[in-house]
């Protein structure tokens, strides 16, 4: 396997290529010795091929192997003071030492892990957001990656809500040119907190974005996430929740909008680990053109995790001919007292109810708008607030209009 390491130290162009024990002086040992161990776990995996169970879908590897770019440091724009640099943190709080430095959740059991190592090798600097028990955030925190010409960043992101605190957080990725965006989002939610998370990608169709997001859940937490996903050449976001206390819930939810030759891919991975837990996974995807999308999402209940209830639902829509979606929806369950359930459907826009609005006047174009705006609308319903959702309908109006 070919696969440059190169210096992050240098602005995204430099060509001097060096190993991981050469790190400069700044760098405290015990980054230093993590970032290695994570980079020798990364070369013993090496990029994940379709040959692994949850890549069998997306030949990752053909994308990134021949990448030739740079490391560039993350380039992340806040707008809260809420934002502080998690290595800096790390000196003086164990906990953020522990999670920069965690091995890949998992990756005994999938062995497909590799792109968080890979992210961990190229740790400097992360953000970290820790919201203090009882505190209310009243505005959404935003935070944008923006992606440079010929470059690869590893942005890591770690997100600590207290007991009974609550926020909202807005994630925009997008750049410039060709250039590899690999993420790792890190979120503790204490007992009865509560994160309304947005991640809206617009990358460029020459990029590629490849995130991976682990959760964890106390007592009765909640967490909201929504993803949109329009931009990218290759998207690959793998998720995975555990819910460790009792009465949590976690809701998944986003809309894939694909065209030309675009590969998305949502992986989903929640582990029901206490009793009275709910999880939801609803995605909606669209695929025009050649595009390709996947969605494979599981539910693993545990012995102990009596009263599940677990639930999953993948609905796509094929624009084109061409266009190809791939859903692979599983069940793990040990307990007894569960309600667990899975669907998924792909097909073409129904012709009868096209047919019924074109006779009360509509056009073919306007018939077709409306079924799809109705059904993009049903899971954008899923964000809670207000002025998200707008902007949400907003960016998918506009995409279903450039098509139709």
């Amino acid at each position: 396997m070919k696969f440059p390491i190169v210096s992050p130290y240098e602005p995204c162009g430099a060509e001097s290529v060096y190993t991981l024990s050469k790190l400069p002086d700044d760098v405290p040992q015990w980054l230093k010795d993590g970032r290695m161990s994570a980079f020798q776990r990364f070369q013993k995996q090496g990029l994940p091929t379709q040959k692994l169970e949850r890549f069998k879908y997306t030949n990752i590897a053909k994308a990134v192997s021949k990448w030739d770019g740079v490391l560039s440091e993350s380039h992340a724009i806040t707008t809260s003071e809420f934002f502080v640099n998690a290595v800096d943190k790390a000196e003086s709080e164990p906990w953020v030492k522990e999670l920069l430095l965690a091995a890949p959740p998992s990756h005994e059991k999938y062995g497909d892990t590799a792109f968080w190592d890979l992210n961990t090798a190229y740790l400097r600097s992360a953000q970290l957001v820790d919201i203090p028990a009882g505190k209310n955030v009243d505005s959404p925190l935003h935070i944008e990656y923006v992606g440079k010409e010929g470059c690869f960043t590893a942005p890591r992101l770690i997100i600590r809500i207290g007991d009974n605190a609550s926020l909202t957080l807005v994630e925009k990725w997008n750049g410039q040119g060709s250039y590899w965006g690999n993420g790792v989002t890190q979120i503790i939610l204490g007992q009865n907190a509560r994160l309304e998370h947005i991640i809206y990608n617009n990358d460029t169709p020459d990029s590629v974005n490849t995130q991976f997001s682990h959760l964890t859940l106390g007592r009765d937490a909640h967490y909201n996430g929504f993803a949109l996903n329009i931009g990218g050449g290759i998207v690959r976001h793998q998720m995975e929740a555990d819910l460790n206390g009792v009465n949590g819930h976690v809701s998944f939810n986003g809309l894939n909008l694909f065209k030309g030759t675009q590969h998305g891919d949502t992986t989903i991975l929640v582990n029901h680990k206490a009793a009275h837990c709910q999880s939801n996974q609803f995605y909606r995807t669209l695929l025009d053109d050649q595009a390709h999308g996947v969605f494979q999402g599981k539910v693993h209940v545990f012995e102990d995790a009596q009263k599940t209830d677990g639930y999953q639902l993948s609905n796509a829509i094929l624009l084109s001919e061409k266009a190809l979606m791939d859903t692979k929806p599983e069940l793990e369950i040990y307990a007894d007292d569960v309600k667990c359930s899975h669907g998924a459907t792909t097909g073409q826009l129904d012709e009868e109810p096209l047919f019924y609005l074109r006779s009360r006047g509509l056009n073919e174009k306007e018939a077709r708008l409306l079924l799809i705006q109705a059904f993009v609308d049903e899971v954008v319903d899923k964000i809670v607030d207000e002025d998200l959702k707008s902007i949400v309908e907003k960016e998918a109006g506009a995409w279903l209009h450039s098509i139709l």
